[in-house]
């Protein structure tokens, strides 16, 4: 009677930890459509974030989480044209994404957005309060976009204040 109590418990376990790792990489994403939404730099001129051409968009996202949005895509316009149209962005760091979403290497868009092989951009600010639409951009036209956690959102995502140059936070964050 031992016996079949532990296969039992064990059966169940597997089950548990199986279904909990597909609820977590796969259940929650869905896929992105390529509007011109989706792929924005802010412009040096206005402060506001502009559509840029893009093609060869891949998304996903997801509403468990503010930071699970990924892309791909590529653009014809040209680093030089970039970086004297659109706001840099500070402390770019990819996410990483589900190993499932391939075109997506959080690791080697970090690298070598520190070894200078791509430019970062800002995208939206404060998409969600606290969250930042970051958009990097290789040579060749490559580019993908992650959002990730800002400084105002750092601080108030820890239960602090949020400090005097950050905008108001939202009631639903209080």
């Amino acid at each position: 009677m031992g016996r079949v109590a532990i296969i039992v418990i064990v059966v169940m376990a597997l089950i548990a930890g199986g279904a909990l790792y597909y609820l977590q990489v796969y259940a929650y994403y869905d896929t992105v459509p390529p509007t011109p939404a989706e792929v924005q730099l802010t412009s040096v001129a206005t402060g506001l974030p502009e559509p840029i051409p893009f093609d060869d968009f891949t998304g996903i996202d997801s509403d468990s989480s503010p930071i699970r949005y990924r892309a791909c895509f590529t653009t014809p316009l040209s680093l030089e044209t970039l970086t004297a149209t659109f706001v840099l962005a500070d402390n770019a760091e990819p996410l990483t994404g589900p190993g499932w979403f391939g075109c997506f290497d959080a690791g080697q868009i970090g690298g070598e957005l520190a070894a200078g092989d791509a430019i970062a951009f800002m995208g939206t600010e404060n998409i969600r309060y606290g969250i930042d639409r970051v958009v990097a951009v290789y040579p060749d036209g490559r580019g993908f976009v992650w959002h990730q956690i800002n400084p105002c959102g750092a601080v108030v995502f820890d239960g602090n204040p949020a400090p005097e140059n950050c905008p108001p936070v939202p009631e639903s964050l209080r």
